[in-house]
C-alpha cells in the first residue's frame, strides 16, 4: 500500500511534479447532445449549475480557435484528500510568480493546470518549492 503524506511539508516535499504532454483547454458544456462524443477524450469532469465543465485536449476542443490553452502538471505525491497545505503552497508559488493556477484535486494526486506559455517556468518553480521541504 502506499503511504498517504498527510503533513504539509511531506506533501510539498514528495509532490514531484510532472508535465502531462500535449495542450488542454477547458469547456463548459450546456446542450446535453454535445456531452456524449466529448465525454470519452475528458481529462477531467465537474457537473456546476451552468453546465458540465471538461479539460479536454485541444485536438478534442470543440473551440479551439478560441480556447485558452492549459498545461496539466501532475503532483505525483499521494497525499490525503484531507490533507492541508499543498493546494495553497501550490498556487501560492505560481502566483507570486505571475502564473495563473488552476487546480484539481483527484483521489491519488493534485493536479494543477497553467497557461500552456508558462508551462516551463511553472515546473521550474514547482521543482524549486519541491525541494526546499526535501
Amino acid at each position: 500500500m502506499t503511504k498517504i503524506a498527510h503533513t504539509a511539508a511531506q506533501m510539498i516535499g514528495g509532490m514531484t511534479p510532472t508535465l502531462v504532454e500535449g495542450d488542454v483547454a477547458f469547456y463548459s458544456v450546456t446542450t446535453p447532445t454535445e456531452l456524449p462524443a466529448l465525454l470519452p477524450h475528458a481529462r477531467a469532469i465537474f457537473r456546476e449549475t451552468e453546465g458540465v465543465s471538461l479539460v479536454l485536449p485541444m485536438e478534442h476542443h470543440p473551440a479551439p480557435d478560441t480556447a485558452e490553452p492549459m498545461r496539466q502538471i501532475t503532483l505525483n505525491v499521494y497525499s490525503s484528500l484531507t490533507g492541508v497545505g499543498l493546494t495553497a503552497a501550490v498556487a501560492t508559488a505560481l502566483a507570486d510568480e505571475g502564473i495563473a493556477c488552476n487546480m484539481i484535486a483527484a483521489t491519488h494526486h493534485d493536479h494543477a493546470f497553467v497557461p500552456a506559455g508558462n508551462a516551463q517556468d511553472a515546473m521550474a518553480i514547482l521543482s524549486g518549492l519541491q525541494q526546499k521541504y526535501r
